[in-house]
Formats: C-alpha cells, sequence, structure tokens
C-alpha cells in the first residue's frame, strides 16, 4: 500500500436525498464507522464525495460506499449493514498488507511519549488496529496490557469509540476473596488495580474518575460482562488464562458493532483449580484460524521491565522445557 495520501472524487446517481440520508446515517455516523475501519476520510455535499488516505483503503472505501447507496434503494441503512457491507468488501486482506508498511504508531501522555519497543510490540499494535478482536499472551513485563491500554485511550480520544471497558477474572491467587474488608466491589478491586495503574497514568487520577463517573470507563470484574452487548466500545479482558471455557466464550460473544476487544494473558501462569481448563488455552486451538481474530506470542526477549526479569522469565521457561512430560498437567 502506498504510504502518501490520495484524494478520490465520487458522485453518486442519483442524487436522491433520502437515500443518501440514509447512507450517511444520523450525524453522518455511517460514514464514520467506514472512515474507522479504513483509515481513510471522507466528506460530502450532497452526492458528491470526497475520500482521502491511502490508495488500496481509498479505493476500498469506495466501493463500500457504492454498495451501500445502491442498497438503499431497497432498505434502510444501519450500522449492521455497514459492518457487513465491509465484511464483503473482504477489507481484511487489504488491511493486513497495509500494516507491514505501517510506521510504529505512538501515544502521548501525561508521562510522556509511549511508543513499542522491538517488533513483536510494535506487531501487537498492528494487528489491534487491524483486527477487531486481538490476542497477547506471553509472560509479566511484556506490555501486552499496557500497549492495550494505550490503544484503547487513544481510541477514544479520537472518537472511535465511546467506551472504555476493562475487565478482569476475580480469580484468588493462593488468598481467599472473602476475607478481604469491605463490599464487594472493595473486595474486587485489587484485582483491577493494575488497570487503574495504566489508566492514571495515561489520563491523569482526576480525568479517570469523571469518566468512570460518567461511565465512558468502566472498571469491572469479568462476570459483570454477562447478558450484555458492548457496541461502540473498546474493550479489554485481561489476565485472561484465568478464565473458563464458558467465561471466555462469554465474554467474546459480548461485542458488538463498532467495538474492538483485545484479550491478554499468560498461560504460564494459571490460578484455576486444577479441574478447570483454561479458557485461554482452550482458544488456542478453536480460534487460531478464524479470519478477523489476530495472535501475538511474545517470549522472555520482549520484556521490558527490569533486566532481572527477563532473566527470570528465561530462566523459567528453561526450566518448565526441561521438565519430564510427567511432572506437568494440563489445566
Amino acid at each position: 500500500m502506498l504510504n502518501f495520501p490520495i484524494t478520490l472524487q465520487l458522485r453518486l446517481e442519483p442524487d436522491d436525498n433520502e437515500r443518501l440520508a440514509s447512507l450517511c446515517g444520523q450525524f453522518d455516523e455511517h460514514l464514520r464507522q467506514i472512515e474507522r475501519r479504513l483509515g481513510v476520510e471522507i466528506a460530502n455535499r450532497g452526492n458528491q464525495f470526497t475520500l482521502i488516505g491511502a490508495d488500496r483503503a481509498v479505493q476500498a472505501a469506495a466501493r463500500v460506499v457504492q454498495s451501500l447507496f445502491a442498497a438503499s434503494r431497497d432498505e434502510v441503512i444501519t450500522p449492521e449493514r455497514v459492518h457487513l457491507s465491509l465484511q464483503d468488501a473482504n477489507v481484511e486482506a487489504m488491511l493486513a498488507t497495509a500494516a507491514a508498511t505501517e510506521p510504529a504508531p505512538v501515544f502521548r501522555t501525561k508521562r510522556g511519549i509511549i511508543r513499542p519497543r522491538g517488533a513483536n510490540q510494535q506487531h501487537y499494535l498492528q494487528n489491534i488496529a487491524r483486527c477487531d478482536i486481538n490476542f497477547g499472551i506471553g509472560p509479566a513485563g511484556t506490555g501486552k496490557t499496557y500497549l492495550a491500554v494505550a490503544c484503547a485511550v487513544a481510541a477514544l480520544e479520537r472518537e472511535e469509540v465511546r467506551r472504555l471497558i476493562l475487565a478482569r477474572p476475580a480469580v484468588e491467587a493462593g488468598e481467599k476473596l472473602g476475607f478481604l474488608p469491605g463490599d464487594m466491589a472493595q473486595k474486587v478491586d485489587p484485582y483491577l488495580r493494575p488497570l487503574y495503574d495504566a489508566l492514571y497514568e495515561m489520563l491523569g487520577f482526576e480525568r479517570v474518575a469523571k469518566l468512570i463517573e460518567r461511565n465512558v470507563i468502566e472498571v469491572a470484574p469479568l462476570a459483570f460482562m454477562r447478558g450484555r452487548t458492548l457496541n461502540e466500545s473498546f474493550i479489554i479482558l485481561d489476565e485472561a488464562q484465568n478464565t473458563t471455557v464458558e467465561q471466555i466464550k462469554m465474554f467474546l460473544t459480548r461485542v458488538g458493532f463498532g467495538s474492538k476487544a483485545v484479550v491478554t494473558g499468560d498461560i504460564t501462569q494459571i490460578d484455576l483449580p486444577r479441574s478447570k481448563e483454561s479458557g485461554l488455552r482452550h482458544v488456542l486451538e478453536v480460534l487460531r484460524e478464524v479470519e478477523g481474530i489476530s495472535f501475538t506470542f511474545f517470549g522472555a526477549h520482549d520484556v521490558v521491565r527490569h533486566p532481572l526479569v527477563q532473566r527470570i522469565v528465561a530462566a523459567y521457561e528453561a526450566w518448565d522445557r526441561a521438565r519430564p512430560a510427567t511432572d506437568t498437567h494440563d489445566r
């Protein structure tokens, strides 16, 4: 894909105001949906449309706009219909080709600039930009969750999503949840603290508090996701190795139109009972070949914390590889 923008002029016939309104959606929400998915800019005056962006993305956007306008003759265009048209246009292959030549994303926060360190983190961010459901799997300290939160904050700032939803399974890691003081919200708060910390660093304490009060940011245990459909949201599930098969399936089926989900976890640190299979391990077998879902795997070489952390992770990986198969158990 060309890295410099092109401009394409598009004229839709006939000049029918009712059909054009259906195509564009209320407050141009359908055009914004196409812009977010393809990384282009779309402006129109009546039936005259101007599309700006990378060559292939603009061509794909033009095909989607023309297809939706043709469909508007017989039906009312909805966000769901726009989503299906984007799928039919096979934009996944085009975006995958583009990812190899895209510059590394950079995020500016109150604490400074956040940028990917190394090819694997850059690949992770490109996958998040390209796919609606993404998995980041690897040891602690590789930036899986932190970069996912940075992407979520950036999407909120650019008004690509309306809400941020950050979730964790409240699984006890040897400590008993029931003995913690306070009500349920106070009991689960320690499990969610790493997500709060990342938000505070990027947005500041006061702004995070205001956004949580307005329900723009929601940080909650995974169980609170049941029965919901999450549209126009950036959703992060952290510590996913501690979900059951049923829980992670429930979470993935919450993703609605205009939403993006990132699932992070470390399959070497599972705190579930031995009788329970990790949902994250199961996902690797079930969804590995599903189109539109990305997997990024991190190793000890990707650790960006204290150098000793990298050596500790590498030592545990080597020990695991050296153990006889009879010493391990499948969770």
